[in-house]
C-alpha cells in the first residue's frame, strides 16, 4: 500500500486505540491513584516492548540515546501522569478534546523552534479542526459545570509536551525504525517509572480486590495504548509530516465520545457537528 493511503490506515487506528485510552484510564482511577495508574501502564508497557524489541536495541547509536531521552520524556512520561490527575476532575470525553490542541501546538513549535516547511492549507486544517474542537469543549462545560476546569491546564501542557516530541521525532530520530524509538524510549523510563510505582503505595493497594479487578484495564492501556500504538505512531511520523501525525488527536474525540455513549454519556447535535469539522480539519492538514 502506498505511503499516501497507509498513513490514513495508521490515522484511523491510533484513533480507535487512543480514543479507547481514556475510558480505560477512567475505569483505572476507581481504585488507583493517578501516579500508581501511570507508572504502571509505563511498567506494563516497558516489559512488553523488551520482550518483543530487545533485537532493535543493537540499531540504536549513543548519538540518539539523548533524543530518546527528550521523547521518552515529553512523549510519555510527562503526559502520562498530567492525564491520569487530570481525568480525576475532567471527564473522559474532555480530556480527549482538550488533547486535539497538539497539531496546533505542533505546527507553531514547528515553525518556530524547528524551522519546518508548511502550507497555507495546513494552517487553514488546524485552525478548522481546534475551531471543532473549542465547540465541543465549550459544549462539554455547559453540559458538565461541576467539573474542575482547571484541571484542563494540565492537559494543554500535555498537547504542548506531545507536540515537542513529534517534532524531536522527526527531526533527530528519523534514521530510526519505530520499534528501536519505542523500545529505547521505554528503556530509558523503566527505572524512574518502577521507581514512582513502589512509592505510590501502588504493592500495598494491589492486595485489594478492587484494585485487582483494574489490573487488566492497565495491561491493555500499557501494552496496546502505549507500546503498540507508540510503534505505529513513530511510524505515521516517519511516512507523513509531524502535523498530519498529530492531527490524530482530532479523531480521538470522536472515538471518546462513543466510549461515552457505551458508558451512560450523552452526545449532543452540537457535539456531531463538532466532530464533523474536525474531520475537514484534518483533511485540510493532510493534504499536499
Amino acid at each position: 500500500m502506498e505511503n499516501k493511503n497507509l498513513r490514513f490506515v495508521y490515522l484511523v487506528v491510533l484513533a480507535l486505540i487512543w480514543g479507547s485510552s481514556f475510558i480505560l484510564i477512567k475505569r483505572g482511577l476507581v481504585a488507583l491513584t493517578p501516579y500508581q495508574l501511570g507508572s504502571l501502564r509505563m511498567v506494563f508497557a516497558a516489559v512488553f516492548l523488551l520482550i518483543i524489541g530487545f533485537n532493535s536495541i543493537k540499531n540504536i547509536e549513543l548519538r540518539h540515546w539523548k533524543y530518546l531521552a527528550l521523547t521518552a520524556v515529553f512523549g510519555t512520561f510527562i503526559p502520562v501522569f498530567l492525564f491520569s490527575v487530570a481525568q480525576t476532575q475532567i471527564s473522559s470525553s474532555v480530556s480527549a478534546i482538550l488533547n486535539s490542541l497538539t497539531p496546533l501546538n505542533t505546527l507553531v513549535l514547528g515553525i518556530i523552534l524547528f524551522k519546518i516547511d508548511f502550507q497555507r492549507r495546513q494552517i487553514f486544517g488546524v485552525f478548522i479542526g481546534l475551531m471543532g474542537s473549542t465547540l465541543l469543549i465549550f459544549n462539554g462545560a455547559a453540559n458538565h459545570p461541576e467539573q474542575n476546569y482547571n484541571y484542563a491546564v494540565l492537559l494543554v501542557i500535555a498537547s504542548v509536551c506531545y507536540a515537542m516530541n513529534v517534532n524531536f521525532i522527526k527531526m533527530y530520530l528519523s534514521d530510526l525504525n519505530p520499534l528501536s524509538i519505542t523500545t529505547g524510549n521505554f528503556i530509558v523510563m523503566l527505572i524512574p517509572a518502577s521507581t514512582v510505582l513502589y512509592f505510590s503505595g501502588f504493592f500495598e493497594a494491589v492486595q485489594v480486590q478492587e484494585t485487582q479487578n483494574v489490573i487488566g484495564y492497565i495491561a491493555i492501556l500499557g501494552i496496546v495504548g502505549t507500546a503498540l500504538a507508540n510503534i505505529l505512531f513513530y511510524k505515521l511520523i516517519k511516512i507523513s509530516s509531524p502535523v498530519f501525525a498529530s492531527s490524530v488527536t482530532y479523531l480521538i474525540p470522536v472515538v471518546a465520545f462513543m466510549w461515552g455513549l457505551v458508558d451512560n454519556e450523552s452526545l449532543t447535535l452540537v457535539q456531531f457537528i463538532g466532530a464533523a469539522i474536525i474531520l475537514v480539519g484534518v483533511y485540510l492538514s493532510a493534504r499536499k
